[in-house]
């Protein structure tokens, strides 16, 4: 039997800095490779990761990137502190987009990001209060460790 994978991490993410954009999901995506987690699952989790800290910089003051991997599963949840979402399910699709005349010159806020998060993730739950900010979790499970069990595992 393996050893146990049991890690997690949080991510400080600054609201309006355009120029560190991306370095969250960069290191994230570097910690699951030294973990040996599958590459499929390092490409949908960078994907929900950068598509959590555009919307972080995009939208609001402040935020944090957790990053939870058992052997069963790896979780992000993107919390921030900003206007929050007043219709989820619109926000939910594809092309809507709150996004500023400034963050779209800069090439973001296609209106892609939550419907991202949620195609690339095996389950998201997305809450938000208004004037408060928003929370979401994804969850990207790890079948090739709970399909091979016997795969050499990292105990953090």
């Amino acid at each position: 039997m393996g050893v146990t994978l049991n890690f997690e991490k949080s991510f400080e993410v600054e609201g309006g800095s355009f120029q560190n954009a991306g370095n969250v999901s960069g290191q994230i995506k570097g910690i699951l490779k030294d973990l040996g987690v599958s590459t499929d699952i390092v490409r949908r989790i960078a994907i929900i990761c950068y598509e959590s800290e555009i919307n972080i910089v995009s939208y609001a003051k402040r935020g944090t990137i957790t990053l939870s991997v058992t052997d069963e599963a790896v979780k992000i949840e993107a919390k921030d502190e900003g206007p929050g979402i007043p219709d989820i399910e619109l926000a939910m699709q594809e092309g809507y987009s709150t996004a500023s005349p400034a963050v779209r010159e800069m090439g973001f806020g296609a209106g892609m990001g939550l419907a991202n998060m949620k195609k690339y993730s095996d389950h998201l739950i997305i809450t938000s209060e208004l004037g408060v900010g928003t929370n979401v979790r994804m969850t990207v499970m790890n079948f090739q460790k709970i399909l091979h069990p016997d795969l050499p595992q990292i105990t953090l």
